[in-house]
């Protein structure tokens, strides 16, 4: 794929019901009830807001069987209604859930972190070739009955991997690693493929944008070694909610779907899920009106370590990268514009370069590389103009937009330029968009499912006063997550993590580390900051 045109990646269609996903569709939005399955009619009322929202897709948690069947009777209430919205069943750790799940729904998500092998230890377990050989077998004993009763039901599956929920057996040979969530899904693909399955969405998440972006790139770039077209679903985990949740979303998805990766988009907020939609698709149509710009100079790509190490110094702010608005440096900056031939700069300064280009990041890195391929090695900071007067919108396409120049290790600083807005109000998106890209730390990091019918306390809620709690303390990870699923390992890098561990009991985390089991929920927050402040002090 281009770094600096846009073009979508071409793949294979699969059909989820009535909706086809890849080949020529469009880039299909998506979210998940948060209530639970069993609850029938609220699920259905809940579907229908979703879908009112815009939702090309909907799924639901299948824990076990019982709610296998209850998506079933959600299903035949929803066609009832005149509705062919698909749904999709969310299975981990229960294969016999997966199964029922391929009558009962439209698609099957398993997570091949936990469809055969056991739940995460996180012990250090050892193979030989061997043993890891028998074990990728037994995954197909397994996994083959149920492809053929998907190709029998006419059922899809997407195969959802995500950062911290790998199987043992993976952690062992590669650990916790973006290398480690390719093969994860590698090994499920070449049996399907053995197998003559195709229809096969996959996603591969991370609450971390870095991970995230990087890993889905690893994983197109296996999946074209080996001849694989498979559609990807992308999406930033434990995104959170409000403006953080919208920056790191669209700053992860969008620089992916900027390089034209990406056939159906989930953006999972902490919030009520038809909320999720409109975000969603302010961000796809953003990126996808770039089809058909003119076309940007293709120059010789710098490996991005190279760019990366050249373009973040800037004399006196060599610890950071540069928020315009909230540094106001002293340094004297020279102002180009990305749609001018390469010359010479005739001073060491920083360079503010901008564009007006359709597909303004492209052409800025673009020149950029050029620039740097010419022998210059000045400072660049990144310049992009928005007239949006809804803050919103701002957010969504300047994460969008600086997402894929920053994750490609270009920009010694980022610079928003929009009349409408002050320039604290700036200051504040610069800084969040850094965050996102995980550059620079300036306040707490919270790092939070979207809950889900396995979630057992109030989760929105509950992440408000968290945050009111612990807002003060920058640069710390904090996790909220629904359960046990979410949690400990999906929360990845967290620093503490508040997990639901049943109807009303709470398990507190100091990273992976269980230390606080199956509290009362009204206790739980009282003891999250005690043990928040012990650990702090002990460092002090």
């Amino acid at each position: 794929m281009s770094r600096y045109n846009y073009k979508r990646r071409k793949s294979r269609e699969v059909k989820a019901g009535s909706v086809g996903i890849g080949g020529s569709n469009p880039i299909r939005l998506q979210s998940m009830t948060n209530t639970s399955t069993n609850d029938i009619e609220g699920s259905l009322s809940q579907i229908k807001r979703i879908e009112k929202a815009g939702a090309d897709l909907v799924r639901l948690t299948t824990q076990g069987v019982r709610e296998a069947e209850s998506l079933g009777k959600i299903r035949e209430l929803l066609r009832e209604s005149g509705s062919d919205l698909p749904l999709s069943a969310d299975v981990h750790f229960n294969p016999n859930a997966a199964f029922k799940a391929a009558e009962t729904s439209d698609k099957v998500r398993i997570n091949p972190g936990n469809f055969v092998d056991a739940a995460r230890t996180f012990r250090k377990l050892e193979f030989t070739d061997e043993e890891y050989a028998r074990e990728i077998s037994r995954i197909a004993d397994t996994l083959v009955p149920f492809l053929n009763l998907c190709r029998e039901k006419g059922v899809s599956i997407r195969l959802g991997v995500n950062h911290g929920s790998l199987s043992d057996r993976i952690m062992s040979r590669y650990g916790d690693t973006p290398e480690g969530m390719v093969e994860s899904v590698m090994e499920y693909l070449r049996i399907a493929r053995e197998h003559d399955f195709h229809d096969i969405v996959i996603s591969i998440k991370a609450s971390n944008t870095v991970v995230m972006t990087r890993t889905v790139r690893l994983l197109v770039e296996a999946m074209d070694a080996e001849g694989m077209d498979y559609p990807l679903h992308l999406g930033v985990t434990e995104a959170g909610d409000a403006e953080d949740g919208r920056i790191k979303s669209a700053l992860g998805i969008g620089a992916l779907l900027a390089e034209g990766l990406g056939d159906t988009i989930r953006v999972s907020l902490s919030e009520d899920p038809e909320r999720e939609i409109p975000v969603a698709r302010e961000l796809r149509d953003y990126i996808v009106a770039r089809e058909g710009h003119a076309p940007v100079m293709e120059p010789e790509l710098i490996p991005q370590e190279e760019s990366r190490n050249m373009l973040r110094k800037i004399k006196g702010f060599e610890d950071k990268i540069v928020a315009m608005h909230a540094d106001r440096p002293n340094d004297i900056f020279f102002l180009t514009d990305a749609s001018m031939p390469v010359k010479n700069p005739e001073c060491s300064g920083p360079l503010v370069i901008t564009s007006r280009h359709a597909n303004a990041p492209g052409e800025i890195m673009s020149y950029i590389d050029r620039f740097i391929a010419a022998g210059y090695r000045n400072p660049m900071v990144v310049k992009l103009r928005y007239d949006d007067k809804d803050i919103e919108s701002l957010r969504i396409k300047a994460a969008a937009d600086f997402g894929v120049i920053l994750l490609n290790g270009y920009a010694s600083g980022i610079e928003i330029s929009n009349p409408n807005f002050s320039n604290e109000a700036l200051a504040e998106l610069e800084l969040a968009i850094l965050q996102a890209a995980r550059l620079r730390m300036t306040k707490t990091e919270y790092i939070a499912c979207p809950g889900c019918g396995r979630t057992l306390f109030d989760l929105q809620n509950t992440l408000q006063e968290v945050k009111k709690a612990t807002r003060q303390l920058a640069g710390l990870k904090i996790g909220v997550m629904g359960c046990i699923v979410n949690g400990p390992g999906e929360m990845a890098d967290a620093d503490f993590g508040y997990v639901g561990a049943g109807p009303g009991r709470v398990s507190l985390y100091k990273g992976k580390e269980l230390v606080v089991k199956n509290i009362p929920t009204e206790e739980a927050l009282p003891r999250l900051l005690e043990l928040i402040s012990l650990s702090t002090s002990s460092r002090e």
